[in-house]
């Protein structure tokens, strides 16, 4: 498994806000691998009946819900390339 690299937006615990779970969540994250990896609400169950036909969600993916705030303040941090 790859390391994380650096927290992308501001620390959800910055100068004392709560979240809504009070442990750390939600936070996205760059990994060494150049990857990212998101800490958020697991939604899976309720969310696969309602993706589109397009799409799917494999036994080992879950969707998780990243509140806009969280991906919004994080989109300085995000690379403009692949």
């Amino acid at each position: 498994m790859p390391d994380f690299l650096r927290r992308l937006g501001p620390d959800p615990h910055a100068n004392g806000a709560q979240t809504v779970a009070l442990r750390g969540c939600p936070d996205i994250f760059e990994l060494d691998s150049g990857d990212f990896a998101v800490i958020g609400i697991d939604i899976t169950a309720a969310s696969i009946p309602k993706l589109p036909a397009s799409a799917g969600c494999g036994p080992d993916e879950r969707i998780v819900l990243v509140p806009r705030k969280t991906l919004v303040l994080a989109k300085t941090d995000i690379p403009n390339q692949v």
